[in-house]
Formats: structure tokens, sequence, C-alpha cells
């Protein structure tokens, strides 16, 4: 990436006239788009399934907070290879690597579900998280390169955007049907029991997560068949550095922002994943709804958290985009702290608003920690899709935090932490303390 400077004497074009991306690019820029939309899917149908999974399998809230560890170990552990071979290969095959491996791990439900082993399930959403790995270490570096490296930010939040449209449809799919609308209560399991049926029961309920899994297989290889018949050219950024193809880690360690970047990442990850998973029962504890309600709840925060993709994108035209995402964290601050202070109805809403402030985070953050890493960028972005471990790390935190507080409420001061931690990267960003002056972002 090249770092963006004033130029007294070179004609430019306006922010609001600058091509999204480069001509003669809008169909890889479609297809990789279409990514983003994929892998939205599983991200939240795991929030159902922590519901689903807490019944089936009669779970604690931390043992049902092992869906995300398991689903985000597989984004660590799989980011840096995803990086090396993109290294060697490119983009594309990346990409292709990505979806083969999703497309196996969702296949990969059918004999979880016929042995009835909860471990089986976390090795199918490990393989499958390592898929998105590489998806995600491909994609998100392909978009912030395709254009003028100053529309980095809202190029990325543009594709992004259609992340949480897949993020609603697995929503969607999970609470119509995973969740089978029978909730026993003590009495009935006791009753179940009695008469022999009660495994039965937890059989079926477990058995419902197949049809929508063995549909995203069946997707992921006509996706991996398409790229591979589909011509990718050549990165401008890419050619222009001589240096792309070896990249130095160690050269990483000297870029301020890049690592204030991953330390940010890591928190908002975590703030976002640990909401949503256990927002639909912060909604049937302290508003008393139905788990299906609760799923659709969960689906109209999704839905404000579109709205803010979208908006956003619009917005970075006039508003630099460090200084937008710090404005939203800061009101997200607000939020959560009233949702802690106030649960029931009031506190639902104010975790509802939080998805539309923090739709900007991810995206920015990473194409801010990307500018000016050059022959790094393969590298820093595998690394950038690493710090997604924040999802496995801060997810069961919450669960602990409320078992021993005996308040879901109270876990969601692990959320009000990262949107702190968010703030103070966003206004730190564009400081010289952060970067060296010729890199101050305008």
């Amino acid at each position: 990436m090249i770092p963006v400077t004033h130029q007294q004497n070179a004609p430019s074009l306006s922010r609001t006239d600058q091509p999204l991306i480069d001509p003669g690019q809008r169909t890889p820029f479609v297809l990789v788009t279409s990514l983003f939309f994929l892998w939205g899917i599983p991200n939240n149908l795991n929030d159902v399934l922590i519901g689903q999974f807490m019944k089936s399998f009669t779970l604690s809230r931390f043992e049902a907070g092992l869906v995300q560890s398991a689903f985000y170990l597989g984004y660590f552990l799989l980011a840096m290879p995803a990086a090396l071979l993109m290294r060697k290969k490119g983009y594309k095959a990346g990409m292709i690597a990505g979806l083969v491996l999703f497309g196996v791990g969702a296949f990969l439900f059918w004999p979880a579900a016929l042995s009835m082993r909860y471990g089986f399930f976390l090795v199918a959403l490990f393989v499958m998280a390592g898929g998105l790995a590489f998806l995600e270490t491909a994609s998100n570096p392909f978009i912030t390169q395709i254009g003028d490296p100053s529309g980095s930010e809202r190029r990325l939040n543009v594709a992004q955007a259609f992340n949480p449209l897949g993020a609603i449809s697995g929503v969607l799919l999970g609470t119509i049907f995973i969740f089978s609308g029978i909730e026993l209560s003590p009495q009935n399991i006791a009753m179940s029991k009695a008469n022999h049926t009660y495994d039965a029961y937890l059989r079926s309920e477990t058995l419902r997560v197949l049809s929508p899994y063995m549909a995203l297989g069946v997707l992921a290889f006509a996706l991996a068949a398409v790229f591979f018949f589909t011509t990718f050219p050549r990165i401008s950024a890419e050619s222009k550095s001589t240096e792309e193809s070896e990249g130095s880690f160690s050269e990483l360690l000297t870029k301020r922002r890049f690592l204030l970047a991953v330390a940010t990442q890591f928190m908002y990850v975590g703030a976002q994943v640990g909401t949503w998973s256990y927002f639909i029962q912060y909604v049937q504890v302290y508003a008393r709804q139905t788990q299906k309600l609760a799923g659709l709840f969960l689906t109209g925060t999704l839905v404000a958290f579109a709205l803010g993709r979208f908006s956003s994108a619009w917005i970075m035209q006039k508003v630099p985009p460090a200084r937008l995402m710090g404005i939203y964290a800061a009101v997200n601050v607000a939020l959560v702290a009233l949702a802690i202070g106030s649960p029931g109805w009031v506190g639902l809403w104010a975790i509802f608003l939080t998805s539309f402030f923090m739709s900007v985070m991810f995206p920015t953050i990473f194409a801010l920690g990307l500018r000016g890493l050059g022959g790094n960028t393969k590298i820093g972005g595998s690394i950038l899709v690493m710090s997604i471990i924040g999802g496995a790390v801060l997810t069961p935190v919450m669960g602990l935090i409320s078992e021993i507080g005996h308040s879901i409420a109270l876990a969601y001061v692990v959320p009000l932490i990262a949107y702190v931690c968010v703030a103070l990267f966003s206004f730190l960003a564009n400081g010289p303390r952060a970067l060296g002056k010729s890199e101050i972002i305008t």
C-alpha cells in the first residue's frame, strides 16, 4: 500500500470523484464481495447454535461459548498458512482453497449429527472456520488494493456491507430451520425422562442443524467452481512492489499503527461476537420473550448492522473514516453502559442499537491497519485476520462472568471495555505518535 501524502503539483480527483475500483475489475470485485455475504451466514448461525446446543446437549453458557472458541480458533491457526499460500499462488488460489475447506467443514455436520457428540460439531466448526480464514485473508486485502489507496476504507466498507446481509440470512435460517419452538419446562423434562422420550427429543433437536449446513456446503463448492473459471487481473499495487512476494515480519513490528490495529481488532471482534452470542439469552431473561422471538430480535439488530455499513460507506465521503469510527465507538460505550445498568426493555434496545454503530469498525480498522504496508500487505492481512481470535477468547469470558455474577447484563462489561479501546485507536490512528508524519492519513 502507498502512504497518502499531499502533492502540490500533481492533479488529483476529489474524494467523491475518485472511482471506487479500477476499471476492468468489476467482475472480480462482485465475486469477492459475494464472499463477504457467504461468510456472514455461518458467523451468525453460531449465535443460533449456542442456544440450540445449550438445549440439545444441556450445556452451561460457558460450555456453549466454546462454539465460538472452536470457530475463531480456526481463523487464528489457518490465517498465516493462507497468507503463505497466497504469496506463492495469489489471491484467487487462496479464495478457492477457502471455499473448498469451508464446504468440507459444512458437510462434516452430517457425521457429527449422527454421532450426537458435541465435540464432533466443534471439529466441524473448526474446519469451516479454517476455510473462512482463507477467504478473509484473501478478500479483505484484495478489496483494499483494487482502487486508489485513498478510498480503501470506503471500498472495504462497501464490500463489507454485504456481510450483514449474510448474517441476517444466517440468523433467519437458524431461527426458522433450527429452532423448533419446543421449550420444555423442568416439569416437562422430568416427565419426558420418566416416559423415556427425553433422549429422542434431544436427538431430534440436534438433527435440526443439518439442513442449513448441507445447503452451505453445496453453495461453497459451486462458488469454488465459478472462481476457478474466472480470470483475476493482477493487483496494480502489487506490481509496483518488488518485495510483495517476500514480505518481512520483523518490519511489521516497527509499524505502530498496524500493531494498534491488531490489538484493537482483537477487542472489537470479541465485542461483536460476544454481543450477538448472548443477545438471545438477554432478550429471554430480561424481556421474558420466547427463543424464537429472541431470534427475530437478533435478526433485527443485524438489519441495523447492515444499515450502518451501507450508510457509513456514504458518510465516509464527507467524514474521515477514523473520526467516524471514533464517534460511533463513543456512542456504543454509552449504549452498553445503559444495557448493563438498566437490564430489561431499555437495555434490550440499547444493545440492539449498538449493531448500527459497530458496523463501521471491522473494515475501517482492517483498512487503516494495512495502509502503508506495501510488500507486507498479505502477511499483515493474515495477522489482522488472526486477531479475530478475540471472538474465541472474549465470548467464553462473557459466559464465565455471567455465571459468576449471575447476570447476563454484567457480562456486557467486556464489549464496553472493547469499545473504549476502539475509540482510543480511532483518535490515535491519525496522530503523529501512532505514525510517522509522512504516513498520516489525509
